[in-house]
């Protein structure tokens, strides 16, 4: 993929200042981070190394990356490295995709309670395609789930929702099989998104009931139980949004498609078109108007805005394994259902060929003979402040 010509991080080195200005007083710790690491990665500010080609003897000086998660540029390494680790636990099957989400009235209190609010979003999603295929009227199997937390919409606005890659089976209790789906979308959506909004909704009033819901600004009404009461009812009488997918293929098109969810951010670079004074224009879809395309401009100070609705709170896990996936005990399932499945190595061939192939991706070539770049030296931001660019021309 080109460079792209336009970057988040062009916008805030001209606006960053006075947007901090505007909204220094409603940011917390982890949005005022992101912000400074994303204005600074891969300038001279964090430091770089000198890099020399082990073949030709060119070298170059690179800057050192902020390695912010929520940084447009910082992605694409860290998903490599991901995807490599989770090859292990892919399985030689069909995959399910499955969307989980919440009606926009929620969002009040997503914004002020996003780490109460996504981890509630996570447990009701596991909860409901656990309990729904454990039924023997739709499967009877403990299922495994790899769930992704998005809270962004293609305009930038908040969209909370969970993706969900599903291996197509399950364990059966003992005797153990594998058993398949009986559906073509894995599990019927129409029950998961009943199940699915009663186990969130329940979820959400016992957090107002103990007390651990904040709501100010634009949710202060809901600190009155008689308003909370009646917005549930009125979430209670509209179909939550559950979207399937049919299965997308085996090991191979699944390490694709995690490489299209994993490490994603609010917006890629490449969809900024430009950024003329005040304005930033950028490409979007209108998925409630069947994916058309369409182009969007926005004042450079609401851009920005929109693009830090989406900073996560520290530490906050949005990856995350349920099921037969768990982390504590996936060896030992995993190794069942491979030995179900018959398949009798643990990566399949074709998934490590991809994993040789990842690795060597991710690696800096020369530009002149295509050799491996290697570090031969580890600069400050004091020492490059006094170096100048070499060429070994």
């Amino acid at each position: 993929m080109t460079r792209p010509t336009l970057e988040v991080a062009d916008i805030l080195r001209v606006h960053g200042d006075r947007f901090l200005d505007r909204y220094r007083s409603s940011f917390d710790f982890q949005q005022l981070k992101a912000c400074r690491a994303i204005q600074r990665c891969r300038t001279a500010a964090l430091g770089g190394h000198r890099d020399q080609c082990s073949r030709c003897g060119y070298q170059a000086i690179s800057y050192n990356s902020c390695r912010n998660r929520h940084c447009p540029k910082c992605q694409a390494q860290a998903r490599e490295r991901w995807i490599t680790a989770r090859q292990r636990d892919l399985l030689d099957t069909g995959y399910f995709h499955v969307v989980f989400t919440v009606p926009h009235e929620l969002n009040v209190l997503a914004l002020e309670n996003p780490r109460l609010f996504y981890d509630l979003l996570f447990t009701a999603t596991a909860q409901t395609l656990l309990e729904v295929a454990s039924d023997a009227k739709h499967l009877g199997a403990e299922i495994g789930v790899i769930a992704i937390l998005h809270t962004w919409g293609q305009n930038l606005l908040l969209h909370p929702h969970i993706h969900c890659v599903i291996p197509a089976g399950g364990l059966s209790p003992e005797p153990r099989r594998w058993l398949r789906p009986q559906y073509p979308f894995f599990l019927p959506v129409k029950v998961l998104s009943l199940v699915f909004r009663g186990k969130f909704l329940a979820g959400l009033k016992q957090l107002h009931r103990r007390g651990k819901l904040c709501c100010s600004g634009p949710s202060a009404a809901l600190a009155d139980p008689q308003q909370f009461a009646k917005l549930l009812r009125r979430l209670h009488r509209h179909d939550w949004v559950v979207y399937a997918k049919p299965a997308f293929g085996g090991p191979l098109q699944v390490l694709r498609y995690l490489g299209r969810y994993t490490h994603r951010v609010a917006i890629s670079n490449h969809r900024l078109l430009a950024f003329e004074q005040e304005r930033v224009t950028f490409c979007w879809k209108d998925y409630a108007h069947g994916s058309k395309q369409g182009r969007m401009t926005l004042d450079a100070a609401e851009f920005l805005r929109r693009f830090f609705l989406h900073v996560l709170p520290k530490g906050f896990v949005r990856i995350r394994h349920f099921g037969f996936l768990a982390n504590r005990f996936r060896a030992s399932r995993l190794a069942l259902c491979r030995q179900l499945l018959g398949c009798s190595c643990s990566i399949p061939r074709e998934v490590r060929a991809t994993e040789l192939h990842s690795d060597s991706s991710s690696l800096w070539h020369c530009p002149r003979c295509g050799t491996t770049m290697i570090i031969i030296q580890r600069l400050t931001a004091a020492d490059l402040s006094t170096c100048m660019y070499f060429d070994s021309s």
